[in-house]
């Protein structure tokens, strides 16, 4: 049996924790289920004969800059739990909550717009079909961080959250970067390559 000796420079492997690994899973099952929408998306582009087509769509900068915006925030979030505590997490925290908020909200107007004005559904052509699908998963993974989100600034409300917390939301930071590199997906497939 050999031993290796470890210079002073280097650290040793250290497994990784439980919840970034079940969380690096679950991003893994995740990226395939919008791999088989996305493709679904692209494949159906250009097939519906009536109703209204891709060019109906404005892309939604705003909401955009904002979800973006809201991973560096969740970043400063982070760093701020590590450095101080809840007391320099929380303001990002929910900075983070609201951005993620109004990227929702308007998702909603948006879709509102193309039910009522454009006269878009789920159930108008495969265009409809598509694009609610692929737009909706991708709001469903929103709002999923907003909950687990204002769960967190709930259990900080309560003291539950301090600097040895930083590993549990890291595990959350990572899901919420998921999201919002999906979505760069999304708005290029959907905004721009299918208008």
């Amino acid at each position: 049996m050999t031993t290796v000796q470890l210079s002073e420079a280097e650290t040793p492997w250290v497994l990784p924790s439980a919840g970034r690994v079940g969380m690096f899973s679950l991003i893994a099952a995740e990226v395939s289920i919008f791999v088989i929408f996305i493709v679904a998306y692209l494949f159906y582009l250009g097939k519906s004969v009536t109703g209204p087509t891709p060019a109906i769509l404005h892309p939604p900068i705003f909401l955009s800059v904002c979800l973006l915006s809201s991973s560096a925030t969740m970043e400063l979030a982070v760093r701020g739990l590590k450095r101080t505590g809840a007391r320099g997490f929380i303001g990002w925290w929910l900075l983070t909550f609201a951005l993620g908020a109004t990227f929702l909200a308007g998702t909603g107007l948006e879709w509102r717009h193309l039910i009522q004005d454009e006269g878009l559904t789920i159930s108008t052509n495969l265009f409809g079909t598509t694009f609610y699908s692929l737009v909706g998963l991708h709001g469903f993974h929103v709002l999923i961080g907003l909950v687990l989100m204002l769960l967190t600034a709930g259990f900080t409300a309560r003291g539950l959250v301090a600097r040895e917390s930083a590993p549990k939301v890291e595990v959350l930071a990572l899901y919420w970067h998921f999201v919002d590199v999906v979505w760069v997906v999304v708005f290029t497939v959907v905004y721009l390559v299918g208008r």
